[in-house]
């Protein structure tokens, strides 16, 4: 089998869910998440765009319900010996075959786990599920069980971590080689992400952003594509992926030349950086991660072209985007630990002025504060 990690691994932290339902007096959890399944198992697959669901016991049982096209994806990439198979066809309810091996598992009147936040889960087939269960067991949402435990990453998960800094550093370094004007933003692109690949990486849970000119305003891939004028702004955002794990940065790069309204947008958000970077450490709230960031990037005047969040968790993540949880915004309470991996990105947009400056790295949180991935310089480049 394939697996990209030990079955000592993969045991450990199934006892650790497994006590942690029994603390939560839950009796099983039903996994809709693909992150959690990879994370748990070793099941890689993007099958669970249609309803997939991993039932986990208190008792150990483990046990895949998906389709034709995953057994053998299971079999070749994760430990999971049961797996049981729905089958395609008109009015298919692939929720009352869920049922029947959860009564097969004696769990009637029993206290299930459910991850409702999972993007194979949809509106639809919550209800069916719902309706499946009704009267059956009590449902409770527990979206991030097994996300409190994903965020601390172990030893083995940060190797590959730092794998994916590397291989984003690569594609930092052909950005930078053909970042100049006249090129088209799809030349960058794929060299980008030739470097990657080329390096062993994978693909991203999420499109690489890029744009320029007016585009470069944008926190979101679109297909537009031009060639970069003789004075112009590059905004790219990227992760470098190697068994699924991210690393990302973020950068804007003026073409030809910079102006002094974009020289202070770099002085603060290289600033706000650096302060968030002190705040990461264990013990501190992500929140007060986030409120660095605001106050700096307000003390510069600010306000109104900053984000209301500034960065998020990393790790092995599917389609559609890379953000895991938590997220690094105002208030939120989660305490910082040694093992999290968090990607912090210091965004302006001025609209006003239509200028952009973007500035972001991925930091791995040691015992005493944490560690850069990116080994690149953070100086503005002018392309």
């Amino acid at each position: 089998m394939g697996l990209h990690f030990t079955k000592e691994e993969f045991a450990e932290r199934k006892s650790k869910v497994i006590k942690e339902l029994k603390n939560q007096s839950l009796d099983a959890l039903l996994m809709f998440r693909q992150e959690s399944m990879y994370w748990l198992t070793g099941y890689d697959t993007f099958g669970f765009v249609f309803f997939q669901c991993l039932i986990l016991t208190v008792k150990g049982d483990l046990i895949l319900l998906t389709r034709a096209p995953d057994l053998r994806q299971a079999q070749n990439t994760s430990i999971i010996n049961d797996i049981r198979i729905w089958i395609d066809k008109d009015k298919s309810n692939p929720s009352d075959e869920l049922k029947n091996i959860l009564s097969e598992l004696g769990l009637e009147k029993s206290n299930l786990g459910i991850e409702y936040e999972a993007y194979g889960l949809t509106g639809r087939n919550a209800i069916r599920l719902n309706n499946s269960l009704k009267n059956f067991a009590t449902l409770s949402d527990k979206s991030e069980l097994i996300s409190h435990f994903r965020a601390v990453k172990s030893p083995a998960e940060i190797i590959y971590v730092k794998k994916a800094a590397e291989l984003a550093d690569n594609a930092m370094k052909a950005a930078w080689k053909h970042a100049h004007a006249g090129t088209n933003e799809s030349k960058i692109l794929a060299e980008m992400q030739g470097a990657i690949f080329n390096g062993g990486g994978d693909y991203p849970a999420n499109e690489f952003i890029i744009g320029s000119g007016k585009n470069a305003l944008l926190c979101r891939y679109q297909s537009e594509k031009r060639n970069l004028d003789k004075v112009d702004q590059l905004s790219i955002e990227w992760a470098g992926t190697y068994k699924h794990y991210h690393s990302a940065m973020f950068r804007t790069i003026p073409i030809g030349k910079v102006n002094e309204k974009q020289k202070k947008m770099y002085e603060a958000c290289a600033e706000a950086l650096n302060a968030c970077q002190n705040k990461l450490k264990p013990g501190n709230k992500v929140g007060e991660v986030f409120d660095i960031h605001a106050n700096t990037l307000d003390k510069f005047g600010f306000k109104n072209s900053r984000m209301n969040a500034c960065g998020y968790s990393l790790g092995a993540l599917f389609s559609p985007n890379w953000m895991d949880w938590p997220m690094l915004y105002t208030k939120n309470p989660y305490i910082i630990q040694p093992g999290n991996i968090f990607f912090m990105h210091m965004i302006l947009m001025d609209s006003e002025n239509q200028l952009a400056m973007n500035l972001g790295e991925t930091y791995l949180v040691t015992q005493s504060g944490n560690e850069r991935l990116g080994k690149k310089k953070l100086d503005l480049v002018i392309g």
